[in-house]
């Protein structure tokens, strides 16, 4: 079986970041799939599987509610690996296109202070497993160490 792209990107030089990770056709648009890496590959701890599902319930709530996003929001969640998120957006878009997103994204789930959106029985398939002060703690590291310092280095894939 041929290696699918994202698993050719090498995860030892992968910094904390936003990349783009593939580009497809649908129709007549184009449909961009971002990396939000928010930890180091194989070198830093992941995200614990609280603080990403609360995250998750966060971001989309917040991103398919945004003014002037929302329209082109198609997904956001977690990767398997616990490093990181996906967010499909509809555009032909590159990183420093979404880096203020990200920044409003992440500040909102770093100061947010209520009932997780979803976060119910009926509304989520696993809704105990949250930890709002454990996501606010990541999305706030994330954007003051990350998305406040853009580089290359967290906006490209390394080559």
């Amino acid at each position: 079986m041929e290696k699918i792209a994202s698993f050719t990107v090498d995860h030892l030089r992968l910094k904390r970041g936003i990349f783009v990770s593939r580009k497809d056709s649908v129709g007549s648009e184009v449909v961009t799939t971002f990396d939000i890496r928010m930890k180091e590959p194989n070198r830093e701890p992941v995200l614990h599987p609280d603080a990403i599902h609360t995250i998750e319930h966060l971001a989309a709530t917040f991103l398919r509610n945004h003014p002037q996003w929302g329209d082109k929001i198609i997904y956001w969640g977690p990767m398997g690996c616990l490093t990181g998120n996906y967010l499909i957006v509809k555009g032909d878009l590159q990183s420093a296109d979404i880096l203020p997103l990200m920044r409003e994204t992440f500040g909102f789930i770093s100061e947010f202070d209520g009932p997780v959106p979803g976060a119910c029985a009926r509304d989520c398939g696993n809704y105990l497993m949250m930890n709002l002060p454990m996501a606010r703690l990541e999305a706030s590291r994330y954007l003051h160490e990350v998305l406040d310092h853009p580089t290359d280095d967290n906006l490209n894939y390394p080559q």
